[in-house]
C-alpha cells in the first residue's frame, strides 16, 4: 500500500474508475447555493475530455445541473481503491444515438447484476466536459501487471490477417487469433444480409454448437445494437436484457420456418460487440463473451475496435478480389457419384416461399444461401460442377441486389453449413472468384409446396 499526494491527471489515466463497479459520487449546487450530493450508477468515458453520466430520475441533482452546470464528482478505482476528484461542466443530454445505446447497455448489465433491473431505466446520457482530474490524497493498493500486452497482440494479429488469401481463411484466422493472442475463449463473427436488417453467423469459437447460419436482427442484443448504431457495445456484468434467448429458439412452425439456434453463453457476465466498418459501410460485427465479470476493459475495447478495423479492411479487399479475374462461366462436367453411392440417393427438398432447403427431412439453410444451393444443385444435375461468383451475381433468378450483395459471405456460410450438416456436398475454392461443387452421393431433388 502506498500514499499519494494531490496531483493533476488526465482522464485517460483513470478510465478503470469508470467501469461502474463503484458508483460515482456527484455533488451539485442549486441556483441559490444549496449543495446536494448523490450516487450515480454509471459514469462513462466518452473521449479524453468528456464523460457521460446516466440520467435516470427527475431528481434534485437533475434540477441543480440544469440551473448550475458546474459539477464535482468523486470516482474510485475498483482495483487500487485510489480516489479521484473530477471537475465537470454539463453540456447536453442525449436521448438517442450511439452514446445513449452504449450507456444503456452498460447500465442494464449493472442493474441486472445488482438486482435492480426494474429500477435502472435510462432517461438520457448527460454529457460533461472534464475541466480537471485530481488525485485525492490517501493510501492505495499496487496495481497488478496486465495479463497481456494488447499492443503486441494487435501487431501479431494484424500481420497474420494480412496473409489471408480468401474470406474463408480470414474468418478462421481472426477467431483463432482471439484465442491465441487475446486469451478470449468465446467469440462470434456475423455479417449483414442483403437488405441490411439482419446479421448471419459465419464463424464462432468456444460454443457447443457453432450456430453457422443463425441470424439476429439489428437492434437485438449487444450484436444488433452495435450493428444498428455503428458503435462498440460493452457490458461488464450479467444482463438479462442482452441474453439471446429469443434468437436461440427452436421453430414451432412448419418445416419451411425452421431456424438455426443462435449460440452464446447461457449467462454471459461480460460481452463486447464491435462493428466492422469500411467507408461507412457495415461489413459485420465481431462479438466476444465471457462468464467472468469485468472481463473486458476499456483497453480491451480499444484493442478489439482496432482489430475490427484491420479485419474490415481485409474483408473489403478480399470481397473485391473475389469478383475480379474470374471467367463469366465455368462449364466443367460434374463427375458421376461412385458406384457404391449411386444407389443411395440423398433427398433434398426446396421450399420456394423462403428458399429453405431440407436434407433427408432435416433443415439445412434458407434465404439467399438456400437459393444459391438449389441453383448449384440443379446445375450439377444437368452436368456442371464448376462455377464463378460472377455468374451467380448475374443470375436473375437469385435476385441479388446490385449493391452490397455479400455473395462471398453467403458462399462461406453455405460451405460451412454443408460441412456441418451435409458432408456429401462440398464447396471447394478453385481460384479467385471460382469454386467447385463436389457431390459424393446420388441426389434426389424435390420442389415442395410452400
Amino acid at each position: 500500500m502506498k500514499a499519494v499526494g494531490s496531483q493533476r491527471l488526465s482522464l485517460d489515466a483513470i478510465r478503470s474508475c469508470l467501469e461502474g463497479v463503484i458508483p460515482a459520487t456527484v455533488a451539485t449546487c442549486s441556483a441559490e447555493g444549496v449543495p446536494n450530493a448523490t450516487f450515480v450508477s454509471q459514469m462513462q468515458y466518452v473521449d479524453a475530455r468528456h464523460v457521460a453520466l446516466s440520467f435516470q430520475f427527475f431528481s434534485k441533482t437533475r434540477d441543480n445541473v440544469l440551473a448550475n452546470p458546474q459539477v464535482s464528482a468523486l470516482v474510485i478505482d475498483p482495483v487500487t481503491a485510489a480516489a479521484y476528484r473530477l471537475e465537470l461542466l454539463y453540456l447536453r443530454t442525449e436521448t438517442a444515438g450511439a452514446l445513449f445505446q452504449s450507456l444503456k447497455a452498460k447500465l442494464a448489465g449493472i442493474a441486472s447484476h445488482t438486482g435492480m433491473a426494474n429500477v435502472f431505466k435510462l432517461q438520457g446520457a448527460d454529457v460533461y466536459r472534464v475541466l480537471g482530474v485530481e488525485r485525492v490524497p490517501g493510501p492505495e493498493l499496487e496495481r497488478p501487471p496486465a495479463a497481456r500486452n494488447l499492443l503486441n497482440a494487435l501487431r501479431s494479429a494484424g500481420l497474420k490477417l494480412a496473409e489471408c488469401g480468401d474470406l474463408n481463411a480470414l474468418v478462421d484466422q481472426v477467431l483463432a487469433l482471439l484465442g491465441s493472442e487475446f486469451g478470449i475463449e468465446q467469440a462470434m463473427l456475423l455479417m449483414p444480409d442483403e437488405d441490411g436488417r439482419r446479421l448471419f453467423m459465419v464463424g464462432s469459437r468456444g460454443y457447443a454448437s457453432s450456430g453457422i447460419g443463425s441470424e439476429i436482427a439489428l437492434g437485438e442484443g449487444v450484436i444488433g445494437v452495435a450493428a444498428q448504431y455503428r458503435t462498440p457495445i460493452r457490458i461488464s456484468h450479467m444482463s438479462s436484457d442482452y441474453v439471446y434467448g429469443s434468437a436461440a429458439r427452436a421453430s414451432s412452425g412448419g418445416a419451411a420456418e425452421a431456424e438455426i439456434p443462435f449460440p452464446g453463453l447461457a449467462e454471459p457476465h461480460s460481452q463486447l460487440a464491435v462493428p466492422l466498418l469500411s467507408g461507412g459501410r457495415l461489413l459485420g460485427v465481431l462479438c466476444v463473451e465471457s462468464a467472468q465479470d469485468l472481463r473486458f476493459s476499456y483497453d480491451d475495447e480499444d484493442a478489439l475496435v482496432t482489430l475490427a478495423s484491420l479485419l474490415a479492411q481485409q474483408v473489403s479487399l478480399l470481397q473485391q478480389q473475389a469478383d475480379c479475374g474470374a471467367a463469366t462461366h465455368a462449364s466443367a462436367q460434374a463427375p458421376a457419384p461412385s458406384a457404391s453411392a449411386a444407389g443411395q440417393a440423398l433427398e433434398l427438398r426446396h421450399y420456394r416461399s423462403n428458399d429453405s432447403v431440407f436434407v433427408a427431412g432435416d433443415y439445412l439453410i434458407k434465404g439467399v444461401a438456400g437459393a444459391i444451393l438449389w441453383k448449384l444443385l440443379r446445375e450439377q444435375q444437368a452436368g456442371r460442377c464448376e462455377f464463378t461468383n460472377r455468374e451467380l451475381r448475374m443470375a436473375t433468378d437469385l435476385r441479388l441486389p446490385e449493391v452490397s450483395d455479400n455473395l462471398e459471405a453467403r458462399l462461406i456460410l453455405l460451405q460451412r453449413r454443408l460441412a456441418e450438416r451435409c458432408p456429401q456436398l462440398v464447396i471447394e475454392k478453385t481460384g479467385r472468384g471460382q469454386f467447385r461443387l463436389r457431390v459424393e452421393r446420388a441426389l434426389r431433388l424435390l420442389e415442395a409446396e410452400p
